[in-house]
């Protein structure tokens, strides 16, 4: 299995109480991403504000034509005197009443992460996602993906979670990885907390890890009740 797409991982910064109709209005979008751009949403999620910044959303997509697609993106964005497509200018217009603005990355996919069409045939849903941002020695974060791929994935298995992806941001030193988790139920997320450090298996595995990781953030996300990659909240 392997997995070359390349992918959009999207921070953005809410204004007051807009994030509802932000991620309303950038679900609205995804049929129009993907006619004309070839950009396929993995997910849309709202950041549980307690474990970390807030109000806050995040945007998951999938370029279907990799590098080319990407490049074609640019060029039909940025070959023109303003910089912006002609035809998201309304949707452009909306949005700015929701949102400030916000953080990008490109990124690389591990070989076992499943592409957007698997993840949605299968209807993924879970309460919760549990979202790391893991900082690495340089060069060392493609060799980090491997090992998600081989070992960390029944670890999670374990507690009843599955890989959403594990990505390498593309444009620096190979030195940062986003890991995303779905988790079925906020408990399912509290025993991992109640056991992550007395639980051998983790111990083992941040021992494994510990001579290129060199810190490590999460925080929890709930999809969008529009997002593809769903949530199994009533």
């Amino acid at each position: 299995m392997t997995n070359d797409c390349v992918y959009l991982h999207e921070t953005i910064d809410i204004i007051g109480q807009g994030r509802a109709a932000y991620n309303e209005h950038m679900c609205a979008y995804i049929p129009t991403a993907i006619k004309e751009r070839r950009l396929q949403m993995v997910g849309n999620f709202s950041t549980v504000g307690t474990t970390e910044r807030w109000p806050e959303s995040i945007n998951l997509w999938e370029f279907l034509d990799g590098w080319d697609g990407v490049a074609r993106n640019f060029k039909h964005e940025f070959t023109n005197a303003v910089h912006q497509d002609k035809n998201l200018v309304p949707w452009w217009t909306e949005a700015l009443k929701y949102r400030s603005g916000g953080y990008d990355r490109l990124m690389l996919a591990s070989a076992q992460t499943p592409r957007a069409e698997q993840l949605h045939s299968s209807r993924i849903t879970g309460e919760c996602y549990y979202h790391e941002i893991v900082q690495l020695k340089p060069g060392t974060a493609t060799q980090y993906l491997a090992m998600i791929d081989d070992q960390q994935t029944e670890i999670a298995a374990s507690y009843g979670w599955q890989l959403v992806g594990a990505y390498r941001h593309a444009l620096v030193n190979d030195s940062e990885a986003i890991v995303l988790w779905v988790v079925p139920t906020w408990q399912h997320w509290a025993d991992w907390e109640n056991r992550r450090n007395t639980d051998q298996k983790v111990r083992k595995w941040l021992t494994r890890t510990n001579e290129i990781v060199i810190d490590w953030r999460a925080k929890l996300l709930a999809a969008s009740a529009q997002s593809p990659l769903g949530n199994s909240a009533p």
